[in-house]
């Protein structure tokens, strides 16, 4: 038996979310079953807990994108018993069941080992929120972004990917804007390597198609109107790497910075992200990323916590990174 976080629904009422005790025959079918010692919140995941958009697929479920943990059993003859191994995406915690439990059965090609040196703690203080973040940085770099051709935006930048996202590009040397809604949180910010607060306000409202060169990239996480202003204020062959919708999914923006600067606007999915990519997303973050910077922008909670800091994570009030330990 195991404790897990399960979301259980009946017809016409909101799913509901209790720790479980649950039998290792329930899990479903994988190659490899891990014993996880530490998942965490994404926003996705405070959407599963809350109920507040349709991202489970089946019920009953557990949910939680992320996972680290050493493997008990596998039938793969990439992971033996014992090795330490990650997971993020490839829609666990939505239609199979995932990380928010101690144990969890799933197949091979989705585990990446961990980085040698890095704690599963550490792995989950970053979560697809940091590899995504680091996602980003990689396509910005591929497009050919230096430190040298001007700062360097990141919307959202409270939040999970932001935080993140601020950390490595001021470490690579890049001078990092950040344009949030908690201006209060400048000190932090400021800490991680953030030179430049912006109020989101003066990016969330509907903007003129072309406006003032001001950066010579981004990293956007919100969407819709944030990001449409922020394509329009891309010097001249800068890029976008966009890589979420905290603010919505569309996009109401126009070609004119695509045709007349030659901005590139680099859509960037962490989900189904191949292997070669995630692995050298960890193997960066391992290595760039200090781990005193992350242990000032996390939060640890015990298991049975997770629902109520789901609900503040969805509600703004989560600054950086939750870790869950699974046996708390």
């Amino acid at each position: 038996m195991f404790k897990a976080l399960l979301l259980t629904k009946t017809e016409g009422a909101a799913p509901h979310c209790a720790v479980t005790e649950l039998d290792e025959a329930q899990l479903p079918a994988g190659e490899v079953l891990v014993q996880v010692s530490h998942s965490t919140l994404n926003y996705k995941d405070g959407l599963a807990i809350t109920g507040k958009a349709p991202v489970v697929r089946s019920f009953p479920m557990v949910p939680g994108i992320d996972f680290a943990g050493t493997v008990l059993e596998s039938s793969d003859a990439r992971y033996r018993a014992g090795d330490a191994v990650l997971l993020n995406g490839w829609g666990v915690g939505e239609s199979h069941w995932g990380g928010l439990a101690q144990k969890a059965r799933v197949k091979a090609d989705w585990l990446v080992p961990l980085p040698a040196g890095m704690a599963a703690s550490q792995a989950m203080a970053l979560g697809t929120a940091g590899y995504t973040a680091m996602l980003c940085v990689m396509a910005l770099q591929q497009h050919g972004i230096t430190p040298e051709q001007g700062p360097v935006l990141v919307t959202g930048a409270n939040g999970g990917v932001g935080t993140i996202a601020i950390a490595l590009l001021s470490r690579l040397g890049f001078t990092v804007h950040a344009s949030t809604g908690r201006l209060n949180e400048a000190e932090h910010l400021k800490a991680l390597g953030a030179a430049d607060l912006i109020d989101r306000a003066t990016l969330s409202a509907p903007g003129k198609p072309l406006q003032k060169e001001r950066w010579a990239a981004a990293v956007d996480s919100v969407g819709s109107h944030t990001l449409a202003n922020v394509c329009a204020s891309i010097k001249y062959d800068g890029a976008v790497a966009a890589c979420g919708l905290a603010q919505g999914m569309d996009l109401p923006a126009s070609v004119a910075p695509f045709i007349l600067r030659g901005v590139a606007l680099l859509g960037v999915d962490s989900v189904m992200a191949p292997y070669a990519r995630r692995a050298k997303a960890w193997e960066r973050l391992a290595r760039e990323l200090p781990p005193e910077v992350l242990a000032r922008n996390t939060e640890t909670i015990a298991l049975a916590q997770a629902p109520a800091v789901a609900a503040r994570l969805l509600q703004g009030q989560v600054r950086g990174r939750v870790v869950v330990d699974v046996n708390a």
